[in-house]
């Protein structure tokens, strides 16, 4: 893939992700801000972190957890094609939204994988999960191997990992297929100058279309899903993502681990990312999907779908 290529794309999933997200609670009145539990009358929507954000979270279904983590700029909604089903299959779906992003509050600070690793800790440890699959998409690959790596493997069964950013995105001389640093700061710039127009531009890259086919309104809903994110959480996130290496991180993980990437993904090229983080993670799967770009859990939902509940189930 050329420079070009990449910085169209670098906004749309600028190596990471998903271009959604939504607007911040801040300031949240104390009655929302009480541990979620699993009641008659349903679980309370809101976790607090130890710095006092709020975690918007959504609980379907029964059955062995699955934890859903959201790529770069998008939220929790991004999900619903797959935990309505695997909900539906027998399964307990949870996701939520990242701080910054959707229903949660939007702090000053905390844009970094070591408490984007204790959110989702907060997460598993408030709703009282165990034998988890946690399942992430680009940047929340990342947050996967960082929470493992701060807090362990006793909460969790196995992990899915789909269009990954990992293990290192950043060219380097150790490094030296990756992105060369200028492509990254180009797109962060072109970013803080006309947000609405890059996106535009990007959702095509995104979801591979053509050939995949997506409606506009499938276009529309996750264009609005990305511009109600800030556009400094955006770039913070941005700038942190694109210069972290989890290689070290992966060769730890014992778990089993399973995969996916589109062979038509220039949001995180194939190359760089999955084939790399295969290699480092012992025993993993890598399934790579035919014509399949970065918005894949769109374009082909019913293989994800499929691959999650039998990984869920394994």
């Amino acid at each position: 893939m050329d420079r070009r290529d990449f910085l169209k794309s670098a906004t749309s999933a600028a190596a990471g992700g998903g271009l959604m997200a939504a607007g911040s609670l801040a300031g949240l009145p104390a009655d929302d801000r009480t541990p979620a539990t699993r009641s008659s009358s349903g679980p309370t929507p809101r976790l607090t972190a130890s710095d006092g954000v709020t975690l918007f979270h959504r609980d379907w279904g029964a059955g062995k957890p699955v934890v859903f983590i959201a790529p770069w700029g998008l939220h929790s909604d991004w999900w619903e094609y797959q935990t309505a089903h695997l909900s539906g299959n027998g399964l307990r779906c949870i996701s939520y939204d990242r701080r910054g992003h959707g229903r949660s509050s939007e702090p000053t600070g905390g844009y970094d994988f070591d408490t984007l690793a204790d959110d989702l800790a907060v997460v598993l440890e408030r709703l009282g999960l165990r034998g988890v699959t946690l399942v992430g998409q680009s940047l929340g690959c990342g947050e996967i191997v960082r929470y493992l790596s701060r807090h362990g493997t006793d909460r969790v069964a196995r992990i899915a990992m789909i269009a990954p950013i990992t293990p290192f995105l950043l060219k380097t001389p150790a490094n030296p297929g990756g992105i060369d640093a200028s492509v990254f700061e180009n797109a962060r710039e072109a970013v803080s100058r006309d947000r609405p127009h890059l996106i535009a531009q990007a959702a095509p890259g995104f979801f591979g279309a053509p050939p995949n086919p997506v409606s506009a309104e499938i276009v529309q809903w996750w264009t609005e899903m990305m511009m109600r994110c800030s556009m400094k959480v955006l770039i913070e996130l941005h700038r942190v993502f694109t210069v972290t290496d989890f290689s070290a991180e992966l060769k730890k993980i014992m778990l089993p681990a399973l995969i996916i990437h589109g062979d038509k993904d220039v949001s995180t090229p194939i190359d760089l990312t999955a084939k790399k983080t295969a290699e480092l993670l012992r025993g993993s799967e890598l399934r790579v999907y035919e014509n399949a770009a970065h918005g894949l859990p769109i374009t082909h939902m019913g293989w994800l779908n499929t691959d999650l509940v039998a990984f869920a189930k394994s």
